[in-house]
């Protein structure tokens, strides 16, 4: 995967923030300040925005310039967590300008290490951890059992929609969800939803530069 495909990746990204702002804005009105939706997409229209003003040369420099962009221009903690995340997994990436699952494996497991240092966020807590975290031992799994890429990559993005599904049941221990206490119980985690939107994207980005169309 080159550059062109993470820039596809952050593009497609953008627009499926963009079209399940409403969306992700509820989710986040029962348990929190109800602007996740409205956030991202403005700091995703941002990303956009610099991707367009400044070269990226490598993959990890696309994520890197998410990163930094979403931290400067998200309010909230979608911005700092995102931006982390990001900037996390691009530096795991380096300057190599062509990704394999292995590597990409690595920036994922960054991603989550930074998102877990900053948001002191475990499994079980209802937040984006919940969908990143068995994304990231999914895809590792299928790496590890020689799966091609298009069927790690859809491991990955199943595993984070069971994740984030399961944190309807949940009740948060982080954020401002977890000022509700048992109230938290029955909604989906809105960073978790926003998580898998944003790997489901990837997988598209990388299924569409391989010429099979989205899983």
């Amino acid at each position: 995967m080159d550059t062109n495909v993470f820039r596809a990746w952050i593009t497609s990204a953008a627009e499926v923030i963009e079209a399940n702002r409403d969306h992700l804005t509820q989710l986040d009105a029962a348990i929190g300040d109800a602007d996740h939706g409205i956030n991202l997409a403005r700091g995703f229209a941002a990303v956009l925005a610099a991707l367009d003003a400044k070269p990226t040369a490598t993959p990890g420099a696309v994520l890197t310039l998410t990163g930094s962009t979403l931290i400067s221009k998200v309010g909230g903690a979608s911005g700092p967590l995102y931006g982390m995340a990001f900037r996390r997994a691009g530096q795991a990436l380096g300057a190599a300008d062509d990704v394999d699952l292995v590597a990409l494996g690595q920036a994922l497991e960054a991603a989550l290490a930074g998102v877990q240092q900053l948001g002191a966020a475990r499994e079980g807590d209802k937040t984006m951890v919940d969908a990143l975290a068995p994304a990231t031992r999914a895809l590792a799994k299928a790496v590890a059992e020689g799966a091609t890429q298009a069927d790690a990559l859809a491991a990955a993005v199943a595993a984070a929609a069971e994740g984030a599904a399961a944190t309807v049941s949940m009740e948060a221990r982080k954020g401002r969800a977890s000022y509700l206490g048992p109230r938290s119980v029955g909604h989906e985690d809105p960073g978790a939803a926003s998580t898998v939107l944003i790997l489901a994207a990837l997988r598209d980005a990388a299924a569409r530069d391989a010429g099979t169309g989205a899983p």
